[in-house]
């Protein structure tokens, strides 16, 4: 018979199952690739508030993208190599840390579209309306753009931790490397129906609101290179463009790539690893990614 501990505020954390001679290996990885992350996204952000020409809607917008990979890497990556550094009895987490871990894990997620998503719309009107971009991507809309995504992504994302919280707690193991709102429902011995119904409905309209406005935003930005004979228009919708849809591509794969790993509970150790490798991986592109890519910001590094 399962003992049941109700409530509780002390939680223990499964973390990742690595053997003793990959616990270094797998540490000194996950450090590396954490201050690289840092470095690269704390750098972008300086560069472009310190360098005037990059001071742009495209730049803007992209910062806060930029802010979401700092955010969700610096609460999830800490505790991680924290955890990885002790014996798995000893992974213990508090109810409040671990719901605060939770809610930032899945901003970091919805954010991640939120924000392509208003970039996606800064392009269309940079290629499609370029003699009226300067009017309508004036300061202020794009302080309504980064207001109405990060805006949705709380409010969608304290929805769905706020039914979470609500239930009765009557297990203390969190089966995951670190916080997630599954894991946490998962501790309760009450219906969770509600839970997943709204977390279908919370997957399903991001995931239809994501991908509808980078096909349609691109399938209008196809059809004006198309028809369009000015080859300098042409280039720098390639260029912005390709920049921007790869990122995209990105963050939509790692993410489908967890999902598919759900449906296969056989190999739980490497939807773990891909759970950790969907927050490193995308942020540790995005700035590489963009710094490639533009002439402004290449030529602002190499100088």
């Amino acid at each position: 018979m399962e003992n049941y501990t109700y409530n509780s505020f002390s939680l223990q954390v499964e973390g990742l199952k690595v053997t003793e001679q990959s616990v270094y290996p797998v540490f000194i990885f996950l450090l590396v690739s954490y201050l690289f992350i840092m470095f690269a996204n704390v750098g972008m952000v300086v560069l472009v508030c310190i360098e005037k020409s990059l001071h742009n809607p495209m730049y803007l917008l992209f910062c806060n993208l930029t802010f979401n990979d700092i955010l969700g890497n610096s609460i999830m990556v800490p505790r991680l190599l924290a955890d990885i550094l002790v014996p798995p009895s000893e992974r213990i987490i508090s109810y409040y840390e671990c719901v605060v871990q939770a809610f930032t894990t899945h901003m970091f997620a919805t954010a991640s579209h939120t924000v392509l998503m208003i970039m996606a719309f800064d392009r269309y009107v940079a290629i499609c309306i370029p003699l009226r971009y300067t009017t309508i991507m004036n300061n202020k809309m794009v302080i309504k753009l980064t207001a109405s995504a990060w805006g949705v992504a709380i409010v969608l994302v304290a929805v769905l931790l706020g039914l979470t919280i609500r239930l009765n707690r009557c297990r203390t193991m969190i089966t995951n490397p670190y916080c997630d709102n599954a894991s946490l429902f998962k501790l309760s011995c009450e219906s969770v129906f509600i839970n997943n119904l709204y977390g279908l409905s919370f997957t399903v309209v991001l995931l239809s609101s994501s991908i509808g406005s980078m096909v349609l935003t691109y399938t209008k930005i196809t059809a004006v290179c198309l028809t369009s004979k000015n080859k300098a228009l042409n280039s720098k919708a390639l260029k912005t463009c390709s920049t921007h849809l790869f990122v995209y591509l990105i963050m939509l794969l790692s993410g489908f790539l967890i999902i598919l790993m759900h449906r296969f509970p056989q190999y739980s150790d490497y939807r773990k690893l891909c759970a950790i490798l969907i927050h490193i991986i995308p942020s540790s592109l995005n700035p590489i990614i963009y710094g490639i890519q533009s002439k402004e910001i290449l030529k602002i590094s190499i100088c």
